[in-house]
């Protein structure tokens, strides 16, 4: 089963308590794509400029993953800058440059229209609508999104996500959608909007999944070192579809499983800056925090 992703790939310059790094490759498309690349094939659709290091390249085809979809253009690649202090959950942007990523229009490769799982990254809503205009019958299309659509294009926003089948965000993301304060309220109402299940991210303190008669909630994995929350989300996107991606039916049972697995592919996301956690990984390393998860969570 194929998988298409759209969304950015950026240079990251991160400091946390625990060390910095400076241009460490980071952005949307590349968490997922990564995370998602343990269990499928992956094709990406997003924007570099002729500065992106070749060696990130080579990375991510050493990953499986398709980069037809990746447009080279002249200029510089999107850089994001910041830092977080001991509350992780807490980013704080200190630059964004946006450079070639702001005039990225998605083309999707006839190659890519037939897929059958496609995760939008949380880039204009507009340019979502633009992807599911251009993909033909897919199997399932889950969204993000972030606080500046909300604040900034909320009709736009509402007219994608009326369009997609699960709707992946943070809480405060939720929160602030639905005007709601509290999150199964919130997640209630988002439902309304038109997506079948609705994934709520709360960092540290796990998810919640709510759809029509469902709802499940899962604690996050247990970690005693955290050194870089950036991509947390989007991991778990690629873990969540990466899963369901193989599963020959998309029971109440597999989805629940892939919420499980998207939570692992987080927990060893944020062990490290950049990718470099999840570039150590092997299925094994996966499959068995997967048990320790099922232990922990069982009663």
């Amino acid at each position: 089963m194929s998988i298409l992703v759209v969304g950015s790939v950026a240079l990251d310059s991160v400091r946390t308590p625990f060390g910095e790094v400076e241009e460490a490759l980071g952005g949307s498309a590349t968490f997922f794509s990564v995370a998602a690349s343990f269990f499928n094939r992956v094709r990406m659709v997003a924007v570099v400029g002729e500065d992106f290091p070749p060696e990130y390249l080579g990375f991510l085809r050493s990953r499986g993953v398709d980069l037809q979809g990746l447009q080279v253009v002249p200029g510089r690649t999107f850089r994001w800058r910041g830092y977080y202090d001991y509350d992780l959950n807490d980013a704080h942007t200190l630059e964004t440059q946006l450079n070639v990523f702001e005039d990225f229009r998605p083309a999707i490769p006839e190659e890519y229209r037939d897929s059958e799982f496609v995760f939008l990254a949380n880039i204009d809503p507009v340019l979502q609508s633009m992807v599911l205009d251009q993909v033909r019958s897919p199997r399932l299309v889950l969204c993000d999104t972030m606080n500046y659509w909300i604040e900034n294009k909320r009709e736009e926003l509402l007219e994608t996500v009326s369009r997609v089948d699960y709707l992946l965000l943070n809480d405060a993301e939720a929160r602030q959608l639905a005007g709601e304060p509290n999150l199964i309220a919130a997640g209630r109402k988002l439902l309304e909007m038109g997506p079948s299940r609705v994934i709520i991210k709360k960092g540290e303190h796990g998810v919640i999944m709510l759809g029509e008669g469902t709802f499940f909630s899962l604690p996050a994995y247990p970690l005693e070192s955290v050194f870089d929350p950036t991509g947390a989300g989007d991991s778990f996107g690629g873990g969540f579809l990466g899963f369901l991606s193989r599963e020959p039916e998309m029971t109440e049972e597999s989805i629940r499983r892939a919420v499980v697995y998207g939570s692992v592919a987080a927990s060893f996301a944020v062990e490290d800056f950049s990718c470099r956690r999840l570039s150590a990984l092997t299925r094994e390393d996966i499959e068995a925090r997967y048990r320790e998860f099922m232990e922990i969570t069982c009663f």
